[in-house]
This record gives structure tokens, C-alpha cells and sequence, in this order.
């Protein structure tokens, strides 16, 4: 019994590839035309060029950092928490940062839909086993 394969017999295999990724291609395509992915790539843009922005998400980044060591090592308190909690409040009260948060939160919801519809015929959730390993 021989293993090899004919070339016709790959051939059907290398057009299906072919067929698969030009259709992800265009959607990847129409994704980037959806009105919800052209809001949330301004509103990334807005919160990138925004000073004021900048600044809280990195006091933030900051606080979150300093946080996760004092809670790996069992230092952190209720006060750091409130601490931590308080300032991204704060971060996402400026009014660039709670329209990316609106526009990523749109954006996802579109993507979880196209997910549904992807994974309707296959006997897989596309989305979350695409994007994580070792899932049962």
C-alpha cells in the first residue's frame, strides 16, 4: 500500500486552501469597511494622539504594574485595589477614552456575530478555539 499522493489527489486540497484564504482575505476586506471598525479606528487614533490621555493610561499601566508584584507577593491591600480602581475610572471618564471603549465594545460585538456565522457550519466555536490552545 503506498502513501504517496497523485497530484490530482492534492490538487483539490491546494484549491480548497486557495478558495479559503481569498475569502478571508475579503472578509478581513469588509471588516475593515464596517462603519463600527471605522469608528473604532478613530477613536484608537483620537486616544493615541491625545495627551491628556497618554498620561492616564500610563499612571494607570503604572498602578496596575505595582499592584500585580504587591499581589504575587501577597503585599497588596484593599487600599491599592481602590487605588487601582479609582484610576481607571478616571481614565475611562475622559471623554476620547469612552468613546474608543464605546467603539471597541461595538466592534466586538460585529466580530462575535461574524464568528456565529463562521462557526455555524463548522462543529467548532471558530473565535475561541482560533484564539486559545488546550480548551475543552
Amino acid at each position: 500500500m503506498s502513501t504517496e499522493t497523485t497530484p490530482d489527489a492534492v490538487e483539490p486540497d491546494a484549491e480548497a486552501a486557495a478558495r479559503a484564504t481569498e475569502l478571508a482575505t475579503d472578509l478581513g476586506d469588509a471588516i475593515a469597511d464596517l462603519p463600527a471598525y471605522e469608528r473604532f479606528a478613530e477613536a484608537k487614533a483620537a486616544v493615541e494622539s491625545d495627551e491628556e490621555a497618554q498620561e492616564r493610561i500610563q499612571e494607570f499601566e503604572s498602578l496596575r504594574e505595582e499592584f500585580m508584584l504587591a499581589r504575587q507577593t501577597g503585599d497588596a491591600t484593599n487600599e491599592d485595589l481602590r487605588r487601582l480602581q479609582e484610576a481607571q475610572e478616571e481614565l475611562h471618564d475622559i471623554p476620547v477614552m469612552a468613546e474608543f471603549l464605546q467603539a471597541r465594545s461595538e466592534l466586538e460585538l460585529t466580530l462575535q456575530e461574524l464568528n456565529e456565522t463562521i462557526s455555524a457550519p463548522l462543529a467548532v466555536d471558530f473565535g475561541e478555539k482560533a484564539g486559545g490552545c488546550c480548551q475543552d
